[in-house]
């Protein structure tokens, strides 16, 4: 069986859902399942996702810089037409998605997977799942299990939904218990939406300072540097808190063995792998309450600590961890036993075998797959513009054409 999926790829990109493809695809491999990837990067160099499935011996596919939206849904579905797939998994490329209503039309299923809880997210919700019938998917995965209750919640037609979380691998060490200072660390993007990485790195300041006997470092990679060490400069100086930059996730957590906690502070989730890896290691994770993804995995005070913000309650946390005997042990064991009963990596590539082998044995492609030269597109929707690049009318693209031609003119008239 044949599964083609979708995503993007940069230098230095470090984000959840490539994590989670770099360790399902190849695992699929073992069940049977032939997968696939097509990748829209911007960057010239090959990027590290597609560079680590290709070691691994999937067929990864790139188009460097498509600038418009159409350009993007053409290449995607010209690829499929040359290989046809037995299932298409957009995952969250918005051309891709678009480029399912001809795969549908050809008797392939497609399947939308939601990763996270955002407005990106609800807007890919509102289009390929309750959207127009043309668009929408055969199936949508949920990573947790409040974003399967939200949707449904609102009774999807005709669109199979599954849960299906991701998995963290279990090394055969654990972290060992603070031993003179407790170490804390942040694993992931630095962006500030979302992550927030610029409080998270002033909280993780704020705590070294007031709480004797610890240390922080931040692992990853992002648009955000320069603010975060233009902080380091300014908060942290003679203080133990460092940026390390972005570490391969296959060594990810290598470096969180050396650790004791995992601070994430983000306004929303969906299920955090980072948080994931870490409690995997036995590595306390303290996170600010949200609304999904976290409180599935940490129950306070049993599998790790949650905080209300990212000052006051946040400093306490990291003091109890080192200060309160027996405390950072306890948690350690519960949160490790947690993710090997019910999140470890076997368990992910079984589930998805199995929707894929369901959806696949329900339908037969139909007709061959192609796409009209002149394609028409669904307004964009304002969750989605982010993604979204339509061409412009010729009459715009004109325009602006004589525009520059008569302002060269101008130019060289006035230098005359």
């Amino acid at each position: 069986m044949k599964v083609t999926f979708c995503a993007h790829d940069n230098a230095n990109y470090v984000n959840g859902p490539n994590v989670w493809l770099r360790r399902l695809l190849p695992a699929l491999c073992s069940y049977g399942v032939q997968p696939q990837v097509l990748f829209i990067t911007w960057s010239a160099e090959e990027s590290p996702t597609a560079l680590s499935l290709r070691r691994q011996g999937i067929d990864c596919r790139e188009i460097y810089r498509p600038q418009y939206t159409e350009q993007r849904v053409h290449w995607v579905v010209d690829r499929l037409a040359e290989d046809p797939p037995d299932v298409f998994v957009p995952n969250l490329m918005v051309p891709a998605y678009y480029a399912g209503r001809w795969v549908r039309e050809a008797g392939i299923p497609t399947v939308g997977v939601l990763h996270s809880d955002d407005p990106f997210y609800r807007g890919l919700l509102s289009e390929f799942v309750f959207g127009a019938g043309a668009y929408q998917l055969s199936a949508l995965v949920c990573v947790s299990k409040f974003l399967e209750q939200e949707v449904l919640s609102q009774r999807p037609d005709r669109v199979l939904v599954r849960r299906i979380p991701y998995g963290a691998p279990l090394p055969q060490r654990v972290a060992r218990e603070p031993n003179g200072k407790l170490r804390v660390a942040y694993v992931g993007r630095l962006v500030e939406q979302q992550k927030r990485i610029s409080e998270v790195t002033r909280a993780l300041c704020r705590a070294i300072s007031q709480v004797v006997n610890t240390e922080a470092v931040i692992y990853g990679e992002g648009p955000a540097r320069p603010a975060i060490e233009q902080i380091l400069r300014e908060q942290a100086e003679g203080l133990p808190v460092h940026i390390e930059g972005r570490v391969d996730s296959d060594q990810i957590q290598e470096r969180l063995l050396e650790c004791h906690a995992l601070v994430l502070l983000s306004d929303y989730e969906g299920l955090p792998i980072a948080v994931m890896e870490a409690m995997a290691c036995g590595v306390v994770p303290i996170c600010l309450r949200m609304r999904s993804g976290v409180p599935e995995l940490i129950e306070d005070g049993v599998t790790g600590l949650l905080v209300r913000d990212r000052e006051g309650d946040f400093v306490a946390a990291v003091r109890r961890l080192r200060e309160e005997p027996g405390l950072w042990e306890r948690l350690s064991r519960a949160a490790r036993a947690k993710i090997e009963a019910e999140y470890a990596t076997e368990a992910c590539p079984a589930l998805w075998e199995s929707l894929l082998r369901e959806l696949h044995s329900s339908t037969r492609p139909s007709r061959s797959l192609n796409i009209p030269y002149r394609m028409t597109l669904p307004p964009i929707h304002p969750a989605l513009a982010r993604e979204d690049t339509r061409r412009p009318p010729l009459y715009r693209v004109l325009l602006q054409r004589s525009r520059r031609a008569a302002w060269r003119i101008k130019r060289q008239f006035l230098r005359g």
